[in-house]
């Protein structure tokens, strides 16, 4: 079977769970709604938003006639701040992200990153905000039809492979949001945040692993398979590595957090034993943060 026929079989495989995962990432942005704050406030545009009482130093044009002439008072009509933020999302598709350590074959890194990505759009997007894939779309769009589009997007991801995110289309001064493992030597990584954080972005890391690649809890004699032409390492007996092996990861992480403290950015950890919502409220309430520093 050719490359190609390979790729376009496995992009017909995964789109063809499209409207179900599009379906789960809206549920749990409809439950990490209930604890986020909303972002809405006045401000110029045309959407009207609500009624308020006259204030002095209100101008008078801002009175609406109608609305007080219903009561004893003046009412001022305020519209809603449209200066919509764009926001641009990569979920790292390369074969690492394949893992899992549950038994069957499980929920894989790459399906918790994919949900957590879909996720984070569809809440921004009942926000106001716009969203697009970074380096693959020229723009970002509003509404239903920018989920969906973005799902298709990272389907077409894993067909070509991972790697660190180009960002040819990426405007100054937006926001990025980047999931993956980050196991992969960390020069691409680096200067890819580099790179944007050049443009003036600011934005989030967030990192997806395992449970078994945080806790190596195997015992005994093993041998580890790596999923990117690695090798076969057989270890003797595993508990004579662990905790180097997990100094090793903590160092990884430490050098994560590093970068994006570098790039003024936020860098964030995430299990995938561990509920979806809470990594998506975490990654929801970073980016506020730095709505508020932009408007």
């Amino acid at each position: 079977m050719s490359a190609a026929l390979d790729s376009r079989r496995r992009a017909e495989r995964a789109a063809a769970g499209l409207p179900g995962l599009v379906a789960a990432a809206r549920r749990i942005a409809a439950a990490v709604q209930h604890g986020a704050h909303g972002r809405r406030r006045p401000g110029p545009g045309e959407t009207f938003w609500q009624f308020r009482r006259y204030e002095p130093g209100d101008p008078a044009a801002a009175i609406d006639w109608r609305q007080s002439a219903r009561t004893d008072r003046a009412y001022v009509r305020e519209r809603e701040w449209e200066a919509a933020q764009s926001v641009w999302l990569w979920r790292d598709g390369s074969a690492s992200m394949d893992f899992s350590s549950s038994p069957g074959g499980g929920e894989t890194k790459k399906d918790r990153a994919t949900l957590l990505a879909l996720a984070a759009a569809a809440l921004l997007l009942r926000g106001g905000e716009q969203v697009a894939a970074l380096g693959r779309d020229r723009r970002p769009a509003r509404g239903g039809a920018a989920l969906a589009r973005l799902a298709e997007t990272l389907t077409a991801d894993d067909a070509a492979g991972g790697g660190a995110p180009e960002n040819p289309f990426f405007p100054r001064r937006a926001l990025a949001v980047l999931i993956g493992d980050f196991l992969d030597p960390p020069e691409a990584l680096d200067g890819a945040v580099r790179r944007l954080a050049g443009l003036g972005a600011g934005g989030c890391l967030m990192q997806v692993l395992d449970p078994a690649e945080e806790t190596l809890p195997f015992r005994g004699r093993a041998r580890f398979a790596g999923m990117e032409g690695e090798g076969e390492p057989l270890i003797g007996r595993v508990e004579a590595v662990r905790a180097e092996y997990r100094a090793r990861l903590a160092a990884r992480r430490e050098s994560l957090a590093a970068l994006a403290r570098r790039a003024g950015w936020t860098f964030l950890a995430h299990r995938t034993d561990r509920r979806p919502e809470t990594a998506l409220l975490a990654l929801y309430i970073a980016l506020s943060a730095r709505f508020a520093r932009r408007r």
